[in-house]
């Protein structure tokens, strides 16, 4: 096992250095480069050439690469002069309601999608197997900013339980005031349980028709023991990779909730740095999103190994 952890964790940090190679390299690529997006049209060459010096674009590529990676690792992300703020501070403050939001949703939708999945396979093409499916293909194929205006449509207008006016923009004051998150957090986790249960109950109806479990009811077993001793590890092995693909929506965030109940979270500001060709912000966004991609995989690895013990030997 240590072995296998050992090995998992240098692929995952020669896969890091790759990432910061390729997008450092593909941020070059912008049109029109970082100062001509920070000066505008009018800018006027001498302001080009003080502006180019001065953040040390007019040394060799690699050396510009060595400077900020340097940076990197002592945790400086740049200054954004768009903005005249640090890179991290505009970062970090946004990441906050987006990870609650994200955060939220898929617990809740673990919490809901594994016994959904489960009584769907147990009671396979019974009223409530049916009543189920129909709800998740039916949350799976609205588009999600539709989802969103209903749910706020219903909820605020029509109901008049919740407002989304003024919401919450900091991990704190998510914590504080939880109810002018709760509808962003609703609309993620119907949507996110509608996929989850599928793959639950698909995991479910694979395991029950093994061996192993015939084996169990020949000895003996009840139902409810084969399936919560036995299954239920089995068939989580799916929702394991799921769970570690998902992870990057904490920091990338989730854009249409965002801009639908206007929260100011981290893909509302990478989006727009990017249309605005911010190079930091967009630069140290895509970095963190793809450290958290490769987290959540190795976590997802680890995960494997956990529940199936012949993954350590490959």
């Amino acid at each position: 096992m240590t072995a296998y952890l050992i090995r998992r964790l240098f692929q995952s940090v020669v896969t890091v250095f790759m990432v910061t190679v390729i997008s450092f390299g593909l941020m070059k690529l912008m049109p029109g480069g970082p100062v001509r997006a920070i000066l505008g049209s009018r800018a006027t060459p001498a302001n080009i050439a003080h502006l180019t010096q001065q953040m040390g674009l007019d040394k060799p590529l690699y050396s510009q690469y060595w400077t900020w990676l340097d940076d990197l690792l002592h945790g400086n992300l740049g200054f954004d002069y768009a903005q005249q703020r640090p890179v991290s501070d505009l970062l970090f403050n946004a990441l906050g309601a987006s990870a609650y939001i994200v955060g939220s949703s898929l617990l809740l939708a673990m919490l809901i999608a594994v016994p959904m999945g489960m009584i769907q396979a147990t009671r396979r093409n019974s009223a409530l197997d049916h009543a189920f499916t129909v709800f998740s293909f039916v949350a799976y194929g609205v588009p999600t900013f539709f989802l969103g205006f209903l749910i706020q449509q219903w909820f605020e207008d029509d109901l008049r339980w919740v407002s989304v006016q003024n919401q919450i923009s900091t991990f704190g004051g998510a914590l504080t005031h939880p109810e002018a998150v709760c509808l962003p957090v609703l609309t993620l986790t119907v949507t996110t349980v509608a996929g989850y249960s599928r793959y639950m109950r698909s995991g479910v109806l694979d395991q029950i028709t093994q061996e192993y479990v015939r084996t169990a009811q020949a000895k003996g077993a009840s139902m409810r023991r084969t399936l919560y001793a036995h299954v239920l590890r089995n068939a989580l092995i799916p929702m394991v990779t799921l769970i570690g693909l998902s992870l990057p929506a904490l920091v990338g965030g989730a854009l249409i909730v965002e801009y639908v109940f206007n929260i100011q979270g981290i893909g509302l500001l990478t989006t727009r740095a990017a249309l605005q060709n911010d190079y930091s912000i967009t630069l140290a966004a895509t970095l963190l999103t793809a450290v958290v991609t490769v987290i959540g995989s190795l976590l997802a690895d680890i995960g494997y190994a956990v529940l199936d013990p012949r993954v350590r030997l490959t």
